[in-house]
């Protein structure tokens, strides 16, 4: 949010520079992210200059050859010029030869067309004093001949571009962030005075114009305001007017939509103005919209509404959409002569709900969703009334048009100021916490032994419990003041909440892979749930009341997130092709929804930088070990479960290059592979997708134990290799463990067989039909001595003997 030095200084003294203002302001709790002068820039060698006279260019049309004079000092010059707003007896801004211009342009002579030139005269853009640039500036007052430009256009400003949290609505607008530096620096606020408009009952009667206002969804729209003014004059608006709102980016329109513009940002309350002579009937309703309603908002577009959603409405038709933008059906126009003025008190969950469904934010449905106070309606319309009689003229009419009633937000708190004390964690006294709170405008109705009931003013709604209170005291009394003191710890040596440390484990080993971490939300859309699995059950991850079209689902899967994500860096092309995931994603399990630790990552082949040595590519085995080591971290051994290929090519992995985990017994599931070359080529994406899931239960994370060195062996070890003959649908990480195991026994006692992998697997003519070879080589080591051949074939003919009286298997010789 933008917000005006030269706007605050109209309710509040402030001395103070932007830095100290802007440190105020953060002390406050509200980040300064960025500050921007504006005005005219330091200048030199710019000064005011009179044109004596104008003769045309002997060769160009377009330009003036000028006599200017610049003072006593420097006298007359010659100066080309190609402007033709000005006249003989003008003063404008001049540079002669050595200024700098905004944008570095220098001056300097110069021939122009043949004419010596002894400088420039200058628009106001030129010298960075406003936009226009179709002329010279002009000068009011004559100025005296040969003062420095800065001397003469001295009006600047300083605009804060704030982050106002979502929990202080009252503070979106000059006045709310002016009570805050009131209070803090204890200076008085003054506020709009507004007491110079007629009494209601003393107003002319404006019933041909406008006759009643009424609200048919009083849930959604509890109080409505609308005020008559007649004969009112369509123009530009004050010049200070203006400036103000262009300051914070506004554009002027015409002075009335200007004053709802001002008061809107000077106060914080949205207000709309219709043209009178636009409402069929002389009547607004507030209602819900008829389905499939259409209303063409101010931005020209039109929009479909639901009957969810709430209009302004007359006899006829939808006038605006309520809380978020007016129609062009009754927009303010040049020949405008009648205005309803609105003003409201909107449910934030109905225009946080509609603005999302729509796609359309203004500044209106910002302060809307958030809730405006519903005490300010009568003074933010007194104000506006104001402004609209002093820079458009016209009366205020009666009755007062009032539909609704004003919600209840008087609230009062409980606090001790003993408790104040312990929270804070330092001695602070009971007139230092009065004097926080009562320069917040709260007040204290009773109090008894260090016991207070705090009133809350109407405008904070964030305020409910004792410990808010708290935050207040030490926001005004000063976190700077907060006395140092020793942090106090007890370290336990126990492992981490065993969340944390999975989090932590999977996300090291991760990024040591130059994986790039991702956060995605964990809503996703129903068609991106739909296209990774048919199997996902739209009903149990479907939410009741989703804010937009591409959040109505919880997430299954962190792979999408990251699928889009890799996407957007290609789009890009960042060159990152590794990504990885932490968070929850959501099952159905036997009608249940449960929730799941997960962790997920995803490789682009494309990418690879041109080098003189080619690396191989990721594929199954590198997503299938990475997810086994991740399971690791969690304390499974995955190696233990049933391994799945997936044969189906409606998932959106490949068909025949993946596989899945799925035992929701033990509450785990495990994907990994090479994803489906179709589907990821219908996401934009180039190249092939190798990547893994790993997802467990939070309560069934075991703690993972500790890394311990074992010592290494310094004898030399003996490989054996052996050769299986095994069913084709066999897998070799099962031949491979039943192997182990009977390894384990045959040399128990003596030695180890230390490790074991498979380097062949064939199937061919020389083999039966459905059957394949898988040849292994077993590595022996002892830790005491060098082994001898003999015991290693011995134990080696007891392996091979278990395999043939114990297994299927078979020995290929």
């Amino acid at each position: 949010m933008k917000i005006s030095l030269n706007w605050l200084k109209r309710y509040i003294d402030l001395p103070e520079s932007p830095k100290e203002i802007a440190d105020s302001l953060t002390l406050l709790g509200f980040e300064v992210d960025d500050m921007e002068s504006t005005g005219l820039p330091q200048l030199e060698n710019v000064i005011v200059g009179e044109v004596l006279g104008r003769q045309q260019h002997p060769n160009a049309d377009k330009l003036g050859v000028c006599r200017v004079a610049l003072g006593d000092a420097i006298g007359e010059k010659t100066i080309v010029c190609g402007a033709s707003n000005y006249k003989v007896g003008d003063r404008v801004p001049v540079a002669i030869p050595g200024a700098v211009l905004p944008g570095g342009f220098k001056i300097k002579r110069s021939k122009l067309r043949g004419v010596e030139s002894d400088g420039m005269m200058c628009s106001g853009k030129e010298i960075g004093a406003g936009e226009d640039a179709a002329g010279l500036l002009i000068l009011e007052g004559r100025p005296e001949l040969g003062i420095p430009i800065n001397a003469v256009l001295t009006e600047s400003d300083t605009v804060f571009n704030l982050e106002v949290t979502p929990n202080r609505p009252d503070c979106l607008s000059h006045l709310g962030i002016a009570r805050e530096l009131a209070a803090s620096y204890q200076r008085e606020l003054s506020y709009p005075a507004v007491d110079n408009l007629p009494a209601p009952g003393d107003r002319p009667l404006g019933e041909e114009i406008f006759k009643s206002a009424s609200v048919e969804c009083e849930e959604d729209c509890p109080l409505y305001r609308a005020t008559v003014i007649k004969g009112v004059k369509i123009g530009p608006s004050p010049a200070w007017m203006q400036d103000l709102l262009s300051s914070i980016g506004l554009r002027p329109i015409n002075n009335v939509v200007d004053v709802t513009n001002y008061v809107l940002h000077e106060c914080g309350n949205p207000l709309h103005a219709f043209d009178a002579r636009d409402i069929k009937g002389s009547k607004i309703m507030v209602r819900n919209a008829r389905e499939d309603e259409k209303v063409v908002t101010l931005d020209d577009e039109e929009r479909t509404l639901s009957s969810r959603m709430v209009v302004i409405a007359d006899d006829e038709r939808a006038l605006a959409v309520a809380g978020v933008m007016g129609g062009q059906n009754s927009e303010v126009k040049e020949d405008t002569k009648d205005l309803v003025l609105e003003v409201a008190y909107f449910n934030p969950t109905t225009i946080r709900w509609v603005s999302k469904t729509l796609g359309l934010s203004s500044d209106s449905s910002y302060r809307f969703e958030r809730g405006v106070d519903p005490s300010s309606l009568r003074f933010a319309t007194d104000r506006a009334v104001q402004l609209i009689l002093e820079t458009a003229g016209g009366t205020v009419c009666g009755p007062e048009h009032v539909a609704g009633s004003e919600p209840m937000v008087e609230k009062e708190i409980e606090l001790s100021t003993d408790w104040v004390r312990v929270k804070a964690g330092f001695e602070i006294s009971d007139e230092e916490i009065r004097d926080s709170l009562e320069r917040l405008d709260m007040v204290i109705s009773e109090e008894s032994d260090g016991d207070w009931l705090v009133n809350i003013p109407s405008y904070r709604g964030d305020l409910d419990r004792p410990i808010d209170l708290l935050e207040e005291v030490l926001r005004i009394y000063g976190t700077d003041k907060i006395p140092s003191g020793a942090v106090v710890a007890t370290a336990t040596g126990e492992n981490d909440n065993p969340i944390t440390e999975f989090s932590r484990r999977a996300a090291n080993y991760l990024v040591g892979q130059h994986f790039n971490e991702v956060v995605n939300y964990t809503l996703r859309s129903e068609g991106e749930q739909q296209n990774w699995s048919e199997s996902v059950s739209r009903m149990a991850l479907g939410l009741k009341n989703p804010i937009s079209e591409d959040q109505t689902q919880l997430r299954h899967s962190l792979l999408p997130g990251i699928l889009e994500s890799l996407r957007l860096n290609q789009s890009r092309k960042t060159g990152a092709t590794r990504f990885f995931e932490l968070g929850r994603v959501f099952r159905e399990v036997k009608g249940k929804v449960v929730e799941m630790i997960s962790v997920a990552f995803a490789e682009c082949s494309l990418g690879r930088p041109r080098s003189w040595k080619l690396r191989e590519a990721d594929d199954f085995f590198t997503a299938k070990n990475r997810a086994t080591l991740l399971a690791g971290f969690a304390g499974i051994d995955i190696g233990r479960f049933k391994v799945t290929q997936i044969v189906d090519d409606s998932t959106a992995w490949q068909e025949g290059q993946a596989a899945v985990i799925d035992d929701p017994r033990a509450g785990i599931l495990a994907e990994f592979g090479l994803m489906n070359l179709e589907r990821i080529k219908a996401l934009d994406i180039e190249g092939d997708i190798v990547a893994g899931s790993f997802s467990i239960l939070p309560e069934r994370l075991k703690a993972a134990k500790r890394v311990q060195f074992q010592p290494f062996s310094l004898f030399p070890p003996t490989a054996k290799d052996l050769a299986l003959v095994v069913d084709q649908s066999e897998l070799a990480n099962d031949v491979v463990r039943s192997i182990e195991k009977i390894a384990q026994k045959a040399t128990q006692g003596t030695f180890a067989m230390e490790s074991i992998y498979v380097f062949d697997i064939y199937e061919g003519e020389e083999l039966p039909a459905g059957k394949k070879s898988v040849a292994v080589s077993m590595v022996f080591r002892s830790s005491e001595r060098t082994l001898k051949d003999k015991e290693v074939n011995t134990a080696l003919e007891k392996i091979q003997n278990v395999i043939r009286e114990k297994t299927a298997f078979e020995i290929r010789d």
